[in-house]
């Protein structure tokens, strides 16, 4: 399974792509210049335990940080996530 995540911006998220087909996104909101809030990542039911979450979030927060920007995670999984990957505390806003 061939794993894609890309920007929508006018969608306020990232998406996930298995193969070619959308199965997932990380929603994010612009809070304050430069942060984004992470308030919800979703995958589909049927790629649940198979990794594409974590793969969705490490690839989102690798472009977030080429940006420059910092996150506020507000959804569980993207908290958990952080939590268990201190190479991404850096992005974590502080305020």
């Amino acid at each position: 399974m061939e794993l894609s995540v890309v920007d929508v911006p006018e969608r306020s998220r990232y998406e996930v792509s298995a193969d070619g087909t959308v199965v997932g996104f990380s929603a994010y909101h612009l809070i304050a210049e430069g942060v984004l809030a992470l308030p919800h990542v979703e995958v589909e039911s049927s790629f649940e335990g198979r990794g594409v979450a974590s793969e969705l979030m490490r690839q989102s927060l690798d472009q977030i940080r080429e940006r420059g920007l910092k996150v506020v995670p507000i959804c569980p999984f993207a908290q958990a996530f952080l939590e268990r990957n201190p190479d991404y505390a850096d992005l974590v806003h502080a305020g």
